[in-house]
């Protein structure tokens, strides 16, 4: 229950106790709005037996009837209506609200958090509402000027170029030193500016010189091929050529020679 509530009505969002780092303007801007939303939208759900003149009314979510006795929920700001408790859930996250605490909007019910959602950005870092002018944007999610940094070495990041790692942004240099996967045909890493290819959970640099039949060389971006034992045929005449070989040593093979080979 109590994760619940810290997920449903996240405390930064009402009380700047529990934002320490917010200037003046943005205190004052969280005040205002927390007051305004606990004026305007908040309310704490009824659960009582539906009443004898609500006998046959649909829930207002699932639209089934209640009829006279069954367990309900009602909610003030939303007049005469009712919910099955098992319906009593926020709009956007589908979750049931605990406590039966909610914030409407638009006839809807929300929990605190997705309500609150609706008129501010939330900073996918920290996890507290912007009320500053300017914000990085990006992947479909926002952030503080300041948090948009490296997952890694907490490098700030804006105007830089970055790769999204697990949601999280991640400086060119880290990724390639932590991240990148080795191209199974020359052994070096892919790079964040480099083109890749994947096949079978394997990497490789997208140039000719790499993704090409083991074989006989040819290119294979955009053609059919064949993988057997982590290495690229264009046919399967090079794969049968190539288990007809009797020495590993040909030039086919080398450019496999610094890369591991598993099994697919």
């Amino acid at each position: 229950r109590a994760r619940a509530l810290l997920q449903q009505l996240p405390p930064q969002d009402c009380d700047e106790r529990y934002c320490p780092d917010l200037a003046e303007e943005e205190r004052r801007q969280l005040r205002a709005f927390s007051a305004r939303r606990r004026q305007e939208a908040l309310g704490q759900g009824l659960a009582c037996p539906v009443p004898g003149p609500c006998h046959g009314c649909p829930c207002r979510k699932c639209g089934r009837r209640l009829n006279k006795g069954d367990p309900g929920i009602s909610a003030s700001r939303l007049g005469d209506q009712f919910w099955h408790p098992s319906c009593f859930s926020c709009h956007f996250c589908h979750q049931q609200l605990v406590d039966l605490i909610y914030f409407q909007q638009d006839g809807r019910i929300y929990c605190g958090r997705h309500h609150a959602e609706l008129f501010r950005p939330r900073c996918a870092s920290c996890d507290q509402l912007i009320f500053m002018e300017e914000c990085i944007e990006a992947e479909g999610r926002r952030w503080h000027l300041e948090h948009f940094c490296c997952l890694e070495c907490d490098e700030p990041l804006r105007g830089q170029r970055y790769v999204m790692r697990s949601g999280r942004p991640c400086c060119r240099g880290c990724f390639e030193s932590l991240f990148a996967e080795p191209c199974q045909a020359c052994g070096d890493p892919v790079g964040a500016d480099g083109e890749e290819v994947t096949h079978q959970g394997l990497h490789w640099h997208a140039r000719a010189a790499c993704f090409c039949c083991s074989l006989c060389r040819k290119p294979l971006r955009g053609q059919p091929l064949t993988c057997r034992r982590g290495r690229l045929f264009c046919s399967d005449t090079c794969s049968r050529g190539q288990d007809a070989s009797s020495t590993a040593s040909d030039s086919s093979d080398s450019a496999f020679a610094s890369a591991p080979s598993p099994d697919p």
